[in-house]
């Protein structure tokens, strides 16, 4: 497999399998954010973004920026609908070069108490314990890995061929797993326990707005303001920018 589509066979999968189990339909990516070429740099770098929603999936987003040889990176969150209190699910693979691979994937669980740890995330542990080469204990920079991750995370710094086996491997039966919670989850019926999914996410996609590390990775190739936008107007469109809001940390 060719390093310029690394990671180009999860996105595949990943389609397949929402079709398949879903009925989409297409969410609009505000004009101008559903792709982009940028010409800075020695590799042209194009930015691409897919968004849908159904029933029980209430935003599910994908984007792919391939740079040929010196990045590629594959990204999807799926927020699942207000009335299911299901955790997140996060994807996010990055290889810059050959050699620095990182690879995050994670049911991005809503709260932290112990009886929403027991109900969705306990189940996570036997398929993350089936892949320690993919578990690694690295350091969380941007993120307090006590919010918003769970404890059986795979986070890992590989190499390419461990991508296209052990990852894709483990991707397909994380995926096989979401589904099935999602499939078993009890829709909520009380008014407040709704509104506190809808706050949970929104404070998500507050939190991840101000720490995206990767905001500074897409203004280096399509320009801070193009940034902003993406950031803030599709990829946690339920944010308020740091400098809209005037509680600035």
């Amino acid at each position: 497999m060719s390093h310029g589509s690394m990671y180009k066979p999860f996105l595949e999968y990943l389609e397949q399998e929402l079709f398949k189990r879903f009925d989409l339909q297409k969410r609009s990516i505000p004009e101008g954010l559903e792709s982009r070429v940028s010409e800075r740099g020695k590799n042209p770098a194009t930015i691409r973004s897919w968004c849908y929603q159904c029933p029980q999936l209430r935003k599910i987003r994908y984007t792919y920026i391939d740079a040929g040889e010196s990045a590629q990176i594959f990204n999807s969150v799926i927020y699942p609908s207000n009335q299911y209190d299901v955790p997140l699910l996060g994807i996010d693979f990055l290889s810059f070069g050959k050699v620095k691979n990182l690879i995050v994937l994670d049911f991005q669980p809503l709260f932290q108490d112990a009886e929403y740890q027991h109900k969705y995330i306990d189940q996570l542990k036997v398929l993350h314990d089936n892949y320690p080469d993919l578990a690694q204990d690295l350091g969380m920079k941007f993120y307090d890995a006590n919010q918003y991750f769970s404890k059986y995370l795979l986070f890992a710094k590989t190499d390419p061929e461990t991508v296209a086996t052990r990852l894709f491997a483990a991707y397909k039966e994380y995926l096989t797993l979401y589904w099935r919670m999602l499939e078993r989850a009890e829709p909520l019926t009380e008014p407040e326990d709704i509104q506190r999914v809808v706050q949970a996410q929104k404070d998500y996609d507050q939190y991840s707005a101000e720490r995206d590390p990767a905001s500074g990775l897409f203004s280096s190739y399509f320009g801070h303001e193009w940034s902003e936008r993406f950031l803030y107007e599709f990829l946690f469109e339920d944010a308020v920018p740091l400098a809209a809001s005037t509680n600035k940390r």
